[in-house]
């Protein structure tokens, strides 16, 4: 296989196992059973903690929720792990994040037993940060890639206006002049991409749209966290819904490449 087409596979690669479940994961801290709950609950509130584990014999058995406790012990209120309710600690944070969509904490298996938990706080820390700028970079040049399959010769060009094509034209000749290698569709902004993209209705249905409009604003959204994370700022205002739907509907285009 020619050396050009083997980079976006191994990027790809890196993207879904350069950084896992570990890397973000807290110690999720535990009681035996047996322990008072109103002890447990004036830990967990000075603490902020919303769970913690509970062990019975040595092991971590289930869980508890600090809003369910009350009289008797840690016992009497524990939740058995469900079989979704944790992942592997070598899970990918494409996996994380299904676990934080899906029950808004991810449980985390080690040596055979419960022993790590990410909670949504977490997707701040540098790993995560990292690894979904690599993500959406990696998702733009997939979208290049699709474009010039979907529309060769450069014709999504009759996609755009005026005004936006003379933008990337301008661009493409000032990094000719910096003798750097660029095509044109390198100088498009991420939400000019998407504009093009999904003028094909079958990418719009594969990445599970409804409409061309929904998927225009996913974009742009895209577009805002990318320069959110290029910038060092935070992404909380982004809000975590939208960051686990935009890495959900990338791995779709992900997946049909």
């Amino acid at each position: 296989m020619p050396l050009i087409k083997s980079i976006p596979a191994r990027l790809k690669m890196l993207s879904q196992e350069g950084f896992t479940a570990m890397d973000i994961a807290e110690p999720l801290v535990s009681f035996d059973g047996e322990k008072q709950a109103r002890e447990v609950k004036d830990f967990m509130v000075a603490r902020d903690f919303d769970l913690i584990g509970v062990r019975r014999d040595g092991l971590v058995c289930g869980y508890v929720l600090g809003d369910q406790l009350a009289g008797g012990t840690c016992g009497d209120y524990v939740h058995p792990f469900g079989e979704f309710d944790f992942v592997p600690d070598t899970a990918s944070l494409v996996e994380v994040i299904k676990s934080l969509k899906v029950n808004g904490r991810c449980l985390v298996s080690l040596l055979g037993t419960i022993g790590a938990i990410i909670t949504f706080s977490d997707l701040e820390k540098p790993p995560f940060r990292m690894w979904l700028f690599g993500f959406i970079t990696l998702a733009e040049m997939t979208i290049s890639k699709e474009i010039q399959r979907l529309f060769p010769n450069d014709s999504w060009q009759s996609y755009l206006s005026e005004g936006r094509k003379r933008k990337a034209k301008n661009l493409l000749q000032e990094r000719k002049r910096r003798n750097q290698v660029a095509a044109l569709i390198d100088c498009l902004q991420l939400s000019d991409k998407g504009q093009i993209l999904l003028r094909d209705k079958q990418m719009i249905k594969a990445m599970g749209f409804d409409t061309r409009k929904e998927g225009l604003h996913m974009f742009k959204q895209l577009e805002t966290l990318r320069n959110h994370l290029a910038h060092s700022q935070d992404i909380i205002s982004i809000g975590w819904d939208m960051i686990v739907e935009i890495a959900l509907r990338t791995e779709k285009l992900f997946e049909r490449s």
